[in-house]
């Protein structure tokens, strides 16, 4: 994957907006010290380059029921189905994430369920039908803290090139 080049423009306005994408334009342009105008063509050209990928809510899913988070190591039968179960798992609600992986299995997944019978109830009949030849279920008792990766200054290379 080619690593976009972003000026310092862009990084202020990624740092703005990935702190409260709720931020008006004119407010980023004021901080940023240019016109609306071009925070707005700035962060058209972020989203074209795919550096932005879009803005969400975000829900509290314990808010809404689903009171239990486990991850999901699967390993697959046959290796060769990889995208048709990659497709599958995209029209299971439950499953949130889906990362390629390597290690100990072909997918790694996150699930949300309303309780542990529900998270049951998805792994027997949702994922066992996917062709899987073993999994491994790690139940998260709350998340620590979730946060945006930070937006790298000049000067801030990477550690060991």
């Amino acid at each position: 994957m080619a690593q976009n080049q972003l000026d310092a423009l862009d990084k202020k306005i990624l740092q703005l907006i990935s702190g409260d994408a709720r931020i008006p334009f004119l407010e980023v342009a004021r901080l940023c010290n240019v016109s609306g105008a071009a925070i707005h063509q700035r962060i058209q050209k972020l989203y074209a380059q795919e550096v932005i990928k879009g803005s969400v809510f975000l829900i509290d899913p314990e808010k809404v029921g689903y009171s239990t988070c486990a991850f999901v190591g699967l390993n697959l039968q046959d290796p060769s189905k990889f995208d048709p179960v990659v497709e599958a798992l995209r029209s299971i609600p439950e499953v949130v994430e889906c990362h390629y992986t390597t290690g100990d299995y072909d997918i790694f997944i996150k699930i949300y369920a309303q309780d542990n019978h529900h998270l049951l109830n998805v792994i027997h009949d949702k994922l066992q039908p996917l062709g899987l030849s073993r999994s491994e279920t790690i139940i998260s008792f709350g998340s620590a803290f979730t946060r945006q990766l930070p937006i790298m200054g000049e000067g801030e290379a990477k550690d060991a090139e």
